[in-house]
């Protein structure tokens, strides 16, 4: 699967992390940036790995910032992405079978890097069930 992945400076560290998890899983990574922990502002980013998912570059992205709020609010602004905000791997599981969800956030200052591996492995495993859940999802969404 082909993953686009940001973070601003608050989420640089762990976004390096996760990089190295994800292809150590066999996907391939679309790193959109930031580059160093120096000051970024969060919605460039969002845009940059949203426009990815948006255009089918991508299948999935993930954002990484301190909270992983900024970066949730950012992303879902764009009409089709479902972005989901995940503190552990039963959000990251729910996110993905029941919403659909295409785009993982985080925040490197609320979880630790094991929870952060376990939510990641979890999303990226995770397909979407459909059924009841697909009705909910066009209720909000045009895209699936």
């Amino acid at each position: 699967m082909k993953i686009a992945i940001g973070a601003d400076h608050g989420g640089f560290h762990l976004k390096e992390l996760v990089r190295s998890l994800v292809v150590e899983l066999g996907h391939e990574v679309q790193d959109q940036g930031c580059y160093s922990p120096v000051s970024v502002d969060y919605p460039d980013l969002a845009k940059l790995v949203c426009e990815r998912v948006e255009a089918g570059a991508v299948e999935r992205g993930i954002l990484i910032c301190g909270t992983g709020l900024g970066m949730s609010m950012a992303a879902n602004r764009y009409e089709h992405v479902r972005a989901a905000l995940c503190h552990d791997h039963y959000t990251a599981r729910m996110s993905r079978e029941h919403n659909n969800a295409n785009v993982l956030c985080m925040g490197e200052r609320v979880i630790g890097l094991g929870v952060a591996e376990d939510i990641v492995r979890t999303w990226l495993a995770v397909e979407f069930s459909g059924g009841r859940h697909l009705g909910r999802i066009e209720l909000y969404s045009k895209s699936l």
